[in-house]
Order: structure tokens, then C-alpha cells, then sequence
């Protein structure tokens, strides 16, 4: 399936029905009495969060939603039915604004928000009749649903995201870690979409981990895959920040360089995101010399950083680099 993370949709309430001016024939009453019932109110456009759906990729076909109108009252004092109300899924996690008005987060499973409201039915002319006037002839129109241009956003919820330039390895640990099969090459921006997997570790502990697509100098301004997915880090609890041991790129990056440029990026984009908890790996060290790593893991700690090591291709490393997680989603288990 197509993963759509961004939509606009337009959507309008159904209008109320028009209330009802007739007249019953009843003797000794003038026009034998009002009769006309009111109008039923328009339908309401609902947005409800499901677990079950994943991507916005219903709102990329269809963008224009519309909800039934209220059916107009009637003769002998009945009143028109309300207008079905019509209910849209977006997957749990969906911020919706009007232009740059955040209307609702629905950030849990069945979280519901009226996103348009349907029209007030109009009254019929029973309602208007007085000692004076005992047979109005005049009745309500229904009010106009409410109409509304909207953007919806996705922001996954996971517990640990993973940051890093492409290529240094995070599609490979997380399809490691879990049941994730996130596409996995020898060149960069292999992982276009977020991925999600569910890492288990022992005594039945779980957490969530999302694989977003890689960052580069200048992503937070639109360079690379660009800003697009950096959103979908804002809801991760900590961050898994791997670098690449093994050069491939040229004597002109570092692990220390793209750690420090990643966490340049986050400040810009959102300055919460670089103050999240990390955790730092140093990834590929199969492919390196094994004197190379003490000296990198120094560089990481004269700046206050615990550099972890693993190699996500064969496992090494990876048991403690998941347990360092759970401490920190977990500080009070430990």
C-alpha cells in the first residue's frame, strides 16, 4: 500500500431542511390551523482516529466530502429526517488544521472530532402561530452546513525513532529488530516512507520503532527527502541516532560530522526534537578495523556523548544497543 502522509480535503455539513407552511382544514378555524413541521437538521462530517488504517492515502483519490442534507417538514405536523452524518477513518496520530489553525490531535485510538457541523433544520409555521395570528403562513429555512478546506498531517507514534545520513544502516537494523522488511540497497535514500516494526525482547517487554528515511545538511530547509519526514520524529519518546563506522562516503564526513550536523537540522526544524533523549551507535564496525573504533567512541565522549558500537548486518552489538533503549523508555524498571 501507498503511504500518504499529507492530504487536503474539502468537506460541508449538510445543510438543515426547510421548515414547513401548510394547513391542516379544520372547521372554525381560520385556513383550518398550521400544520407544517420543521425541518431535519443536515448531517455533521465526523473524523474518527482507527488503529487500523495507516496511511492517508483514501484522502489522495477523494477530496471533497459532503454530508446528507435535512429533508424539508411536511404536512400534518411531521418534521423531515436529519441527514445521515458521514464518518471519515484517519489513522491514530493525524493533526488536521484549518489553513494554520491546528483543529484537533488525534493522537489515540477512537479519538473523534466534528470536522464540519451539519445546519439547523428551519421551524414550520406550527411554531409561529399566536392569539393574533392563528394561521401563519411563513416558516424557517433550514441554516447551510458548515463548509471547510482542511490539511491533514500524519505524525507516526512510536516509542523509538531512528535518525542517520542514508545508507548507514538503519533499514538493516530495524528489519534485525523486528518483522520490518523495509527495502534495503547499497545506495542512499533507500527508505522513501517511514517504516514501523514492533521490537520484542525477553519477559514479553515490547516497544514501537519507526525507520525514517534518511537526513542530510539542509534537510530541516528541504534538501534530500527534506522536512517532509521529520515530523514523524516530534511523537518518538527517544531517539536512536546511528552513524557509520566505515568511511565509505569519503575523508570529507565523520561519524562525529554527520552526528553533529543531524542534530543541527533537528534544532532548526523544531528545537524540542534535539533536546529528546539519544541514544548514539556507531554502526558497521564488521567492516572497519576494530582499532578504529576506541578512537571514534573518544572523539563521541570529548563531547559528552556514550558512543555505542554494533554491527546491525551481524548482530554484534545489537542486544545492549536494545537494552540502552529500554532504559531509556523505561528509566524506573531498571
Amino acid at each position: 500500500m501507498q503511504f500518504i502522509d499529507e492530504a487536503i480535503i474539502e468537506v460541508r455539513a449538510g445543510d438543515g431542511g426547510n421548515g414547513s407552511a401548510a394547513f391542516r382544514r379544520e372547521d372554525g378555524v381560520p385556513y383550518g390551523g398550521p400544520s407544517g413541521g420543521d425541518g431535519g437538521n443536515g448531517g455533521s462530517i465526523i473524523v474518527v482516529a482507527d488503529s487500523h488504517q495507516s496511511s492517508l492515502l483514501d484522502f489522495k483519490f477523494k477530496r471533497h466530502f459532503r454530508a446528507e442534507r435535512g429533508e424539508d417538514g411536511r404536512n400534518k405536523d411531521q418534521y423531515g429526517a436529519k441527514g445521515e452524518s458521514l464518518t471519515l477513518k484517519v489513522p491514530v496520530g493525524t493533526v488536521i488544521y484549518e489553513y494554520d489553525n491546528l483543529l484537533v490531535d488525534l493522537d489515540t485510538d477512537g479519538a473523534t472530532f466534528v470536522l464540519a457541523q451539519g445546519g439547523i433544520g428551519g421551524k414550520g409555521n406550527i411554531h409561529f402561530a399566536t392569539p393574533w395570528n392563528q394561521a401563519p403562513t411563513h416558516a424557517e429555512p433550514g441554516t447551510p452546513g458548515e463548509k471547510r478546506t482542511l490539511r491533514l498531517e500524519l505524525k507516526l507514534l512510536a516509542d523509538v525513532g531512528l535518525l542517520g545520513y542514508p545508507s548507514v544502516g538503519k533499514s538493516t537494523f530495524i528489519a534485525a529488530v523486528s518483522r520490518a522488511r523495509p527495502k534495503i540497497a547499497d545506495y542512499p535514500f533507500t527508505t522513501l516512507v517511514p517504516n514501523l516494526g514492533v521490537v520484542r525482547l525477553s519477559d514479553e517487554r515490547t516497544f514501537v520503532i519507526a525507520d525514517i528515511p534518511g537526513l542530510i545538511e539542509g534537510a530541516s530547509q528541504g534538501a534530500g527527502l527534506g522536512h517532509q519526514f521529520l515530523r514523524h520524529v516530534e511523537r518518538c519518546r527517544v531517539l536512536l541516532h546511528i552513524v557509520e563506522a566505515t568511511f565509505t562516503t569519503g575523508p570529507e564526513r565523520t561519524p562525529l560530522d554527520d552526528f553533529n550536523i543531524i542534530n543541527r537540522e533537528l534544532q532548526t526544524y523544531a528545537p524540542e526534537l534535539a533536546d529528546k533523549p539519544q541514544i548514539v551507535v556507531l554502526n558497521k564496525v564488521d567492516a572497519t578495523d576494530e582499532k578504529d573504533v576506541p578512537e571514534i567512541q573518544s572523539e563521541f565522549a570529548a563531547q559528552g556523548v556514550t558512543l555505542l558500537a554494533m554491527s546491525a548486518a551481524t548482530g554484534e552489538g545489537v542486544p545492549a544497543v536494545l537494552e540502552a533503549l529500554w532504559k531509556k523508555l523505561r528509566p524506573s524498571a531498571t
